[in-house]
């Protein structure tokens, strides 16, 4: 049983699964970079400072707490505008670390409001929160950096007119924005109505931001153990401070993972077994593939470099994805997440007579059963030669999990320094945004929107309509 966290990289090696595993020599290429990538890690601190967010946010904190206190007793619910790693980060908090049914207990049952992430415009989304919540009664934290996010925009400006028609004068007590600190829209908006406002700090970029305001508001207003979330990620950053990869496990799962993309892994699962962390896989899958899915190196060579992250749930998932894992192509990298102790414990009672084939389970727990699928499923893909890792959490704390979201943001960090490749910009996200500026009539963007207008024509024998 491992004390807070241990991970297990065993089932990645050729010696353990076969010839589809790596080999002494392609892990050795990577590790003999670690001196190179924590160097290059180093030099960069002060323009990747979300390293530091565990470290420097003593009076933040105390403004932070101070207003989730006052959310927590003035407002029924609490609704999180954003998008990316500004609404992700707060998913996978709320998921890991409160009741997985917290919006259905009783308000004395939850101690906080009910909480909300609404992260799409999809019209029928935003219709379907007003028709539960009482907008009167409910704080809204406005995430954009930029300020210029246009679907956060867009559904700051509904909820805006509907708390102006309804409480006058009296509607700035019910948003909170973070942005940047000097400029934006947001900003701007921000400092015009003397709204309570938060700042993103340089060098924090939105998928990096979990340790910020970004996440920390949503933390407190869910009664969230903050100080214990920023220890386990700065103890974790502190164990990432080494080029001895025998002590830091951060670099060691960057260091195998790129050798099994150098290998032709283009695929990395992350299959939690426990709900709770289900969000926090998809979570990492922005993280990863934001960071690392990049077209040109540090050299200006096109590179295309890149992982598909995937994300699946055990024990659901054996009985949907894994018959791939196991008999399709060697593609794939799978982490497993074992939680060795829930937070509850739930026995199995006697099988009703028609099922006696399943007596043997009486008497024993579920917690024994997710266990046992998980062993299962590891033995089975390990089996199959393909490559498989193990992380396994004590708990799930807010410690605990400090360490983890910390141990996959230094990871990936550690990852982009061995492609040798740019890890904290995003350059494919940005042809999209200005196409939808052009779409959507912003001024200034009258050639791109031309440039859309001049697409080929499709072949009408590709089309069907019905």
């Amino acid at each position: 049983m491992s004390k807070t966290l241990r991970i297990d990289f065993n089932n990645m090696l050729k010696e353990n699964i076969g010839e589809h595993g790596l080999s002494e020599k392609e892990v050795e290429a990577q590790i003999s970079k670690a001196k190179q990538v924590y160097d290059a890690l180093e030099k960069k601190r002060e323009s990747t400072t979300w390293r530091d967010l565990p470290f420097n946010q003593g009076d933040i904190v105390a403004d932070i707490s101070k207003t989730g206190e006052y959310i927590r007793e003035n407002f029924e619910s609490f609704v999180v505008f954003g998008i990316g790693g500004s609404a992700l980060g707060s998913k996978a908090l709320f998921t890991a670390l409160k009741h997985l049914h917290h919006n259905e207990l009783s308000a004395e049952k939850r101690k906080a409001p009910k909480f909300y992430v609404i992260d799409n415009v999809d019209p029928d989304k935003m219709n379907a929160l007003f028709d539960v919540i009482d907008i009167k009664n409910t704080a809204f934290h406005v995430i954009s950096k930029s300020g210029n996010t246009v679907e956060t925009v867009s559904q700051f400006a509904i909820a805006l007119k509907r708390l102006k028609e309804l409480l006058g004068d009296d509607y700035k007590k019910n948003i909170v924005i973070t942005t940047d600190k000097e400029t934006g829209n947001m900003k701007r908006i921000a400092d015009e109505n003397a709204f309570k406002t938060f700042i993103v700090p340089d060098g924090v970029g939105g998928r990096f931001s979990v340790f910020s305001p970004v996440g920390l508001l949503s933390a407190s207003v869910l009664n969230i153990d903050i100080d214990a979330l920023l220890r386990g990620a700065g103890d974790m950053d502190k164990m990432s401070r080494t080029d001895n990869i025998s002590k830091n496990p951060a670099f060691m799962y960057a260091a195998l993972y790129v050798a099994a993309m150098k290998k032709g892994v283009n695929i990395s699962v992350v299959m939690p077994y426990a709900d709770g962390l289900l969000f926090t896989a998809e979570w990492y899958a922005q993280l990863w593939a934001e960071s690392l899915g990049k077209q040109i190196d540090n050299h200006g060579n096109k590179v295309n470099f890149g992982q598909t992250p995937v994300r699946a749930l055990g024990v659901t998932d054996q009985h949907s994805q894994v018959q791939l894992y196991n008999e399709g192509p060697f593609d794939k990298v799978i982490t497993f997440i074992k939680v060795e102790n829930p937070s509850t414990t739930l026995e199995i009672p006697v099988a009703p007579i028609n099922l006696h084939d399943a007596a043997y389970l009486q008497g024993q727990t579920l917690n024994e059963l997710i266990l046992a699928e998980l062993s299962a499923t590891e033995y089975a893909v390990t089996k199959a030669g393909k490559m498989n890792m193990m992380i396994s959490l004590n708990k799930v704390d807010e410690y605990t999990f400090g360490m983890l979201l910390s141990f996959y943001e230094v990871a990936t960090a550690a990852a982009g320094e061995l492609l040798e490749i740019d890890a904290f910009n995003q350059p494919g996200v940005e042809e999209g945004k200005i196409a939808t500026f052009a779409l959507m009539g912003r001024e200034g963007y009258e050639d791109k929107r031309k440039e859309l207008e001049r697409q080929k024509n499709k072949k009408a024998e590709f089309i069907f309509d019905f």
